[in-house]
């Protein structure tokens, strides 16, 4: 975990927050059937996603309050089908549950002491991590689903703080996992991130917003390989 993050993260997510709600409340209802960037969701799939993770993460404000388990879905199954059910919702209702699991995020969040902020909670993933991953958690959820949305916003709108701390929190989780070719990503600005993977290591290079965008499975531009190819990444949440 960056502990330096922490402190940011909570700005990071209010701009991120503010995206996603300013283009939502700009939808007109038929903007909702429309196609996200994510295969086979809708703009309703992924406004319902948004808004069950608010909930979901708010479950682990409870966790990190009371020190009683709260995990942020009992199955992959319930994490499913309340995205499957919240968009079957009128377009309203979308927009106001969204609003709603916002609002209660933030209270949860404010409500954690210094002290609680330290308390181990558990991502859907399995991982054990401190309370203060919360805010980053959400903040990545925000800011990529902005992008999916199909609304104009790019990773080149990221402060560019947070497409640092992206590329690094993004290239550690796929180096734990250890699987794909090693990858070096090398920024005209001179940052550098590493995946760790099988050789002959392969340098892909570009600005750090192209960068991020590759390295989160959103596509590739901008961008040069030292290979014939980009190398197959795979998912990474």
């Amino acid at each position: 975990m960056n502990t330096d993050r922490h402190p940011r993260s909570r700005g990071w997510l209010d701009q991120g927050t503010a995206v996603i709600l300013d283009n939502v409340a700009r939808f007109d209802d038929d903007a909702f059937d429309q196609a996200s960037g994510l295969p086979g969701w809708s703009r309703r799939h992924l406004v319902a996603h948004l808004a069950a993770n608010a909930e979901a993460l708010h479950r682990l404000t409870r966790w990190a309050a009371t020190g009683e388990p709260t995990p942020m879905y009992s199955s992959t199954e319930q994490r499913e089908n309340d995205i499957e059910q919240g968009a079957r919702l009128l377009p309203p209702l979308i927009r106001d549950w969204l609003h709603d699991a916002v609002t209660l995020l933030d209270a949860g969040m404010d409500a954690l002491s210094p002290a609680m902020w330290g308390n181990p909670v558990s991502t859907a993933q399995g991982r054990t991590v401190a309370a203060t991953e919360i805010p980053w958690m959400r903040t990545r959820e925000v800011w990529i689903h902005a992008v999916d949305l199909n609304v104009g916003v790019g990773f080149e709108d990221f402060p560019a703080d947070l497409v640092t701390e992206l590329l690094a929190d993004v290239t550690a989780v796929r180096s734990a996992r250890g699987k794909g070719r090693e990858v070096e990503l090398r920024s005209a600005d001179g940052g550098s991130w590493h995946i760790a993977g099988a050789g002959p290591m392969v340098i892909v290079s570009g600005d750090p917003a192209d960068l991020a965008r590759w390295v989160t499975g959103r596509g590739v531009r901008g961008l040069a390989s030292g290979d014939s190819a980009f190398p197959e990444l795979g998912p990474w949440l």
